[in-house]
């Protein structure tokens, strides 16, 4: 026996044998990314899908810089300088051939990645009378009859998928330039998102060259993972068509405004509008995020009278007060002048609707409109501003396309009711509607560890969450979560209040309370960009936040999800999971923690884990919930799913139970006691020292 091997072996550990808590094998987000950044590959019929363009350039892996969130600054400042100086802009891709796709090619490669498109035929007019054909002999004697609405005809199709980003310039004819964009941001595999939706927005009579009526083009409605390239695959198109309308036209130097992107939150405006920029670079196209105080390019049209009635009533002072402000600064502000403007919805129809009474402004030129998150756009919060949007948007070849992770299929009737009824009003046949769905609908994707943990109560939850701040105590909440992770509340109060609790726990070597930070919508536009940025940088390990960042914000390298308050729904967990695991890659975590006050309502969190574990194929003790817990728990009523959506657990507003503090309920009283008898000694002071001399002054002694 050698002695060596034997202390070797003992010194020394592999990185097969090293602990789960130590980090050495764990992959983390924050590491770089996967080469291949799609989520599914499955088999088709016995053999596994045979990729096309494995000799190009397009599918070599990139090499990305580790990030060492634990750097000194000057360290991480010089990684940054070393990573620009090493960039060099790739060359466009060679023009080439395409390939010729038959149907049965088209469908393996849709279904090993389990993409599924739908056409929605046109809604036919005429409604189907009926009688019924029950055997009640007094309903036939009647002559009864029912009703039949004829629903809209969903017809699956198989379209030819893209295979490579070099096809955009090679087969689809985009820009040299922003292929060339797209090869320096490091798009090379395209996504199952990007994959099916690419072909059908640029040229979909090439891409279902067996379907008719596609010389216009199509309205589009995407269903795909989070963090799945849905920016990428909306802001081409929008492109593309914006440079060759530019191209046939001979207007270089002219910009107007021909697409516009919606979207919930601030903070998902300026990203999209940054990920714009980095494609748009060299090609003079101008991305523009829309900020309060701008005017984007629109012509004024008389409203109707009882129209404009209506709108008079509703709010008078505050559109008076919106009127003479906006006649009063309109001379001194320009109208901006860009070709995509990216907003929120209220943002614009407040200038649209800013006008001199009886008019309003309207977009004839838009030929794009494009709702990121529909279905909180569509949501009754934002319904009636994205629909003032809609219908601002009067141009006859207008494209609508509606992307998200989540929607249900109230949010798919109310896209297909609008585009009728516009149809119908401007008197031109609608566009076809295609649907595409990627995996399974309403899931998390399926690189993410989920867990889910009972604390039972909020201290808990507290004593969970410092756990987790210790990336290397092994623990029964799985795989250890390292820094940076975000942290998700139910309320603005408790994002503010757990900052408080937890600015401590870090030590001062490590950084201190600079390490973590709070955003929500209490604070300005400055400090929320501010603490963006921070985060970004990697300075801030830990961010506290509400549901404001839960949708569509990218962070690359976030290592984790905690979600201190349970989500409102199921939709709102898929949305706060999917800010870890983005573009494919692998060791994110999602916790979610909940107490015995979460009881009735943490079964839905609990069904949408379930169903992302069958997706990923995780199955018994690597399922991130169990069978018999699934059991136990109580089912949701409709009533309060309703209540949990809008409301959060009522008990987190008021009272004790919404306080976040390690102390216990016997400290807590004991100090509000003693701060009691303090506040009563004084007042009792006072009070003694007023009658005293209240009787002096009545006290006149002996003559």
């Amino acid at each position: 026996m050698d002695i060596l091997k034997v202390l070797s072996r003992g010194t020394k550990k592999s990185l097969k044998t090293a602990q789960p808590g130590s980090g050495a094998t764990q992959k983390l987000p924050s590491a770089g990314t996967k080469p291949n950044p799609q989520l599914f590959h499955d088999e088709v019929r016995g053999q596994k899908r045979r990729r096309t363009g494995e000799d190009s350039h397009a599918d070599v892996p990139v090499a990305l810089p580790e990030v060492d969130f634990f750097a000194p600054k000057d360290q991480v400042a010089s990684q940054e300088k070393d990573k620009k100086d090493t960039t060099v802009r790739a060359a466009s891709p060679v023009a080439a051939p395409p390939k010729q796709l038959d149907l049965d090619e088209c469908r393996q490669v849709l279904r090993s990645h389990r993409l599924k498109v739908t056409l929605f035929s046109k809604k036919e007019e005429p409604l189907k009378v009926k009688k019924s054909k029950k055997k009640d002999k007094k309903k036939e004697d009647k002559g009864a009859t029912t009703t039949e609405t004829t629903k809209d005809s969903k017809q699956p199709i198989f379209p030819r998928p893209l295979e490579s980003f070099a096809e955009l310039r090679t087969t689809y004819g985009i820009s040299s330039r922003v292929s060339e964009n797209l090869v320096t941001e490091g798009y090379r595999v395209p996504t199952e998102v990007q994959l099916g939706s690419l072909p059908l927005l640029l040229r979909p009579e090439l891409a279902l060259p067996n379907e008719g009526g596609l010389d216009n083009g199509v309205d589009f409605l995407a269903v795909a993972p989070t963090g799945s390239g849905k920016t990428i695959s909306f802001l081409v198109p929008a492109i593309n068509q914006i440079m060759r309308r530019r191209a046939q036209e001979d207007l270089d130097a002219v910009h107007e405004l021909e697409a516009i992107i919606v979207a919930p939150t601030r903070e998902l405006v300026y990203q999209i509008a940054n990920e714009g920029r980095k494609i748009l670079n060299g090609t003079g196209i101008k991305i523009i995020g829309m900020r309060k105080g701008m005017r984007p390019a629109a012509e004024e049209q008389e409203i109707a009278e009882d129209a404009s009635e209506n709108e008079e009533d509703l709010d008078a002072e505050d559109s008076a007060s919106e009127v003479d402000d906006e006649t009063a600064g309109a001379k001194r502000r320009p109208t901006i002048k860009a070709d995509i403007l990216v907003t929120t919805p209220l943002l614009l129809l407040n200038y649209l609707t800013s006008g001199p009474p009886g008019t309003q402004r309207v977009l004839p030129r838009v030929r794009d409109l494009i709702l990121d998150e529909a279905d909180v756009l569509l949501d009754p919060l934002f319904r009636e501003q994205t629909l003032g949007l809609w219908t601002a948007c009067t141009n006859t070849s207008l494209r609508v396309s509606c992307w998200s992770a989540t929607m249900g299929s109230n949010i798919e009737t109310l896209v297909t009711e609008q585009l009728h009824a516009r149809a119908q009003a401007l008197g031109i046949p609608p566009k076809p509607l295609v649907r595409l769905v990627v995996g399974l609908k309403d899931t998390a994707v399926p690189n993410v560890t989920h867990k889910l943990v009972y604390t039972a109560s909020e201290q808990g939850k507290l004593l969970a969450l410092r756990q987790l701040l210790h990336p290397t105590s092994r623990d029964e909440l799985g795989p250890p979560l390292r820094p940076p992770f975000l942290v998700f509340t139910q309320t603005i109060e408790r994002a503010a209040a757990l900052q408080e609790e937890l600015k401590y726990d870090i030590p001062l070597e490590a950084g201190g309370d600079a390490r973590i930070a709070a955003l929500h919508s209490g604070l300005a536009d400055s400090a929320r960009a501010a603490i963006m940025r921070r985060f970004r940088a990697g300075e801030v390990w830990v961010l506290i936040t509400t549901d404001v960042l839960a949708r569509g914000v990218d962070f690359a390298g976030v290592n984790g999800v905690v979600n201190f308050d349970v989500p409102g729904s199921s939709a709102a967990y898929v949305h706060r999971a999917g800010r870890t695991g983005r573009a494919g890659r692998e060791g994110g975590v999602a916790v979610t923690l909940y107490t015995k006050e979460d009881i009735p309502f943490v079964k839905t969190v609990a069904n949408v884990i379930a169903a992302s574990d069958r997706q990923a194929g995780k199955t018994g003790d690597a399922a991130g919930v169990q069978k018999w817990l699934l059991d136990a728990l109580p089912n949701v009523t409709k009533a309060d799913r309703k209540t949990l959506r809008e409301r959060g657990v009522e008990a987190r507003r008021t009272g004790s139970a919404a306080k976040i503090t390690s102390k216990s309920g016997y400290d807590r009283r004991r100090e509000h006691n003693r701060r009691g008898a303090i506040e009563g000694s004084k007042k009792r002071k006072l009070e003694g020292g007023g009658r005293a001399g209240d009787a002096e002054d009545e006290w006149a002694g002996f003559d």
